[in-house]
């Protein structure tokens, strides 16, 4: 594929995934999104052989950037891993925040939209959820090892923690403020040290 080609492609999913992260996936049609990328309907399906498709896509870029900027928190160098993950979750309230509207959480919305409308962007959003919660679960079990998180099942735990994580950005979605979010960040962190719930 030559670059211009590989940069029209990345261009019409960017696009995309801004209006979708902005609107949902169903309310945003073709034309929009074509429209505000400056690009031909035929461009659309060259690259893409549905709408569908189109999301798949979405879901799979969203989670490959998401993943790398995950393992460059989980990797830095002369901090514990509790304080590691501290900063992951310190970034998602930063990022649901009402002036982060480009990074708003693509999981929270389109999870409850697509489930029952696509099943491979359905698939897309499970493999790349459970992907994020693997990593959680190594960054747990590296604290375990350092003596800064308190000992657990490590996979159990980044499962109940992502999970609540998502639970709280709905909630916030809803009321409209960050009180589920640092609610979970307190809650988080008595687990992390003390294997409670609070």
């Amino acid at each position: 594929m030559k670059k211009d080609t590989k940069e029209t492609r990345q261009h019409i999913l960017d696009t995309g995934y801004k209006l979708i992260v902005s609107k949902g996936f169903s309310s945003v049609g073709l034309t929009e999104i074509l429209q505000s990328a400056g690009v031909p309907k035929g461009s659309f399906y060259y690259y893409f052989k549905s709408k569908e498709q189109f999301g798949e896509e979405i879901i799979s870029n969203y989670f490959r950037e998401y993943l790398v900027a995950l393992e460059n928190i989980f990797q830095l160098r002369g901090s514990s891993a509790y304080n590691r993950l501290m900063e992951y979750w310190q970034r998602w309230i930063e990022t649901q925040s009402d002036s982060c509207v480009d990074q708003k959480c693509l999981v929270v919305k389109l999870s409850a939209e697509v489930a029952d409308l696509s099943e491979p962007m359905r698939i897309a959003l499970l493999n790349g959820s459970s992907q994020v919660v693997q990593r959680i679960a190594q960054c747990i079990e590296a604290g375990i090892d350092d003596g800064s998180i308190v000992k657990s099942n490590a996979a159990v735990t980044a499962d109940f923690l992502y999970n609540m994580w998502l639970g709280a950005t709905l909630m916030s979605k809803l009321q409209r403020n960050a009180d589920g979010l640092q609610q979970a960040m307190r809650t988080t962190t008595s687990i992390l040290t003390n294997n409670t719930v609070t």
